[in-house]
């Protein structure tokens, strides 16, 4: 039988999350972040599906992510990702959270939201990260510049004092010197965990440990769950190198002045 504190707190576990979640204790984790692969190459709108051309040919994510393609059956999809969230819905506590990020397309020339996947969960409040959009060559919409933030929580969950300030919507640029397709940016993670009193954080999709990272330059505790063992062994590399040069610390340095000329820091 695995022990909470020796096999899971501050460890990336290689494996399927939906598997490997089972073996968390409910009402263990104070808070999950996390963003799962978004099933691009099923999409209809683009030529990421058939892996030719269009504006994915250059793109990193035209093969999928490392042993996993990222194209199931929309309903398929669906299903496993409406698992994985109950799952993480148990292990938190009755003041925990997540915050799960998606993204919205159109398919079939109608808007999927994703409330296939997030209907029926307690979402209290959607957050819009603002990010740069790429090329849409669709002239049925407008270019998507934004992805959302699900905030499920359960009854007693609560901010940081003061944390209520940010509002909902967030504007942090894509993470763009990573080995990962689809990285997390540290800015928003640290917004995310530092306007919580969470103490120890899971991500179940943790891709190359930007999660983690955080978790640790703040002084949390983290779990990270990966199916790929390249990004496994690249979040511990990363998460070793941050405990020499934390890539959290800037974002938490003493300022001299604030805008009015009065000495202030930055929490």
């Amino acid at each position: 039988m695995l022990e909470f504190e020796k096999d899971f707190l501050n460890r990336i576990i290689h494996g399927r999350c939906e598997q490997v979640m089972k073996e968390i204790p409910d009402n263990s984790i104070d808070l999950v972040v996390t963003s799962p692969p978004y099933n691009l190459k099923n999409s209809t709108g683009n030529g990421m599906k058939c892996g030719k051309g269009g504006k994915w040919s250059n793109a990193a994510l035209i093969n999928g992510y490392e042993e996993y393609d990222d194209c199931l059956p929309h309903e398929e999809y669906v299903s496993w990702q409406r698992k994985c969230l109950t799952e993480m819905f148990r292990i938190i506590r009755n003041d925990g959270a997540i915050f799960y990020n998606h993204k919205w397309r159109v398919q079939g020339g109608l808007l999927q939201d994703r409330q296939d996947i997030v209907s029926e969960f307690p979402v209290r409040q959607i957050i819009i990260w603002k990010r740069k959009g790429g090329i849409n060559f669709n002239p049925g919409y407008f270019l998507p510049t934004y992805e959302v933030i699900y905030l499920i929580a359960k009854p007693d969950f609560k901010l940081a004092p003061k944390a209520n300030r940010y509002g909902d919507v967030w504007e942090f640029t894509q993470e763009l010197n990573n080995i990962h397709p689809a990285p997390f940016p540290v800015a928003l993670i640290d917004r995310i965990i530092s306007s919580t009193n969470a103490n120890i954080i899971l991500d179940p999709f943790m891709g190359s440990g930007t999660t983690a990272v955080v978790a640790q330059g703040l002084g949390r505790k983290y779990i990270g769950i990966e199916q790929s063992e390249k990004y496994c062994k690249l979040a511990e590399q990363r998460i070793e190198e941050n405990k020499i040069h934390s890539e959290v610390a800037k974002f938490h340095e003493p300022k001299l002045f604030d805008f009015e000329g009065n000495y202030a820091t930055r929490s």
